[in-house]
């Protein structure tokens, strides 16, 4: 299923939503070559978050195998960085249009209610948790994780606490026709985190490299644990209204 917009207005332009996706695209096609080898791969070495690496599990210089012909080398400036750095890199154009389009979707509403400061905050606070729940469940791994999905499971969390009755029209698939439905974010997005949780525990036992299932659960549950402290005070946020025909 694919959100394609929500009912949930907004007083506030999202500032700091455009900023994040402004700097997710600049690092896609600056640093990451629009995705073309080999800066792809030598940015997902560079800036990537490898759990072993990041706890010192092994030696600097240490070669990592990316691809059939790709080896990452360990060490080096950006390791203590990358639990940060790994939020704004992507594997590809599938993957960085996925998080942009989910963080456009849901983040406006979460920006206008917690202001820019606090939200830019929350995002940043989102992706390291995300980024620790998937170090959490294999500490030795030596996969490089990248993506903002965490962080924006984070906003999806904070969205299904606050707006659960908020209607979001939802492209459907059955079998080979496509259809759209208006159904509430809670139920979408719970259904999101429930598919993350049940693709998530085979991997508890894998090392193969994949999605980082963990890493969703973790920003999305930070996101409900963290946006009441987050709230900004006495500020207004919009209430969806329905009118009935």
């Amino acid at each position: 299923m694919i959100p394609l917009r929500d009912d949930n207005p907004t007083f506030n332009k999202p500032v700091v939503i455009y900023m994040i996706i402004g700097v997710n695209i600049a690092a896609f096609a600056l640093l990451q070559g629009l995705s073309f080898e080999p800066m792809l791969s030598k940015s997902i070495c560079r800036f990537g978050l490898i759990p072993a690496e990041l706890l010192g599990r092994v030696n600097d210089g240490t070669l990592v195998q990316l691809g059939p012909q790709f080896w990452c080398e360990t060490g080096g400036f950006w390791t203590n960085l990358t639990p940060l750095t790994s939020m704004f890199m992507h594997g590809g154009w599938f993957h960085i249009i996925g998080n942009m389009w989910f963080l456009h979707i849901f983040g406006d509403n979460i920006e206008d209610a917690m202001g820019t400061v606090r939200f830019t905050i929350f995002y940043l606070l989102c992706g390291l948790a995300a980024a620790a729940a998937q170090i959490m469940t294999d500490p030795n791994s030596l996969i490089p994780m990248v993506g903002a999905s965490g962080a924006i499971g984070g906003v999806m969390g904070a969205y299904a606490l606050l707006y659960p009755k908020a209607r979001v029209l939802t492209l459907v698939p059955l079998g080979f026709i496509l259809t759209t439905i208006s159904i509430p974010a809670v139920f979408l997005l719970g259904l999101w985190f429930i598919i993350q949780l049940v693709s998530g525990l085979p991997t508890l036992s894998s090392q193969q490299a994949g999605v980082a299932f963990w890493a969703h659960i973790g920003g999305f549950t930070a996101g409900l644990l963290l946006v009441k402290p987050f709230l900004a005070k006495n500020r207004r946020r919009p209430k969806v209204v329905r009118v009935r025909k």
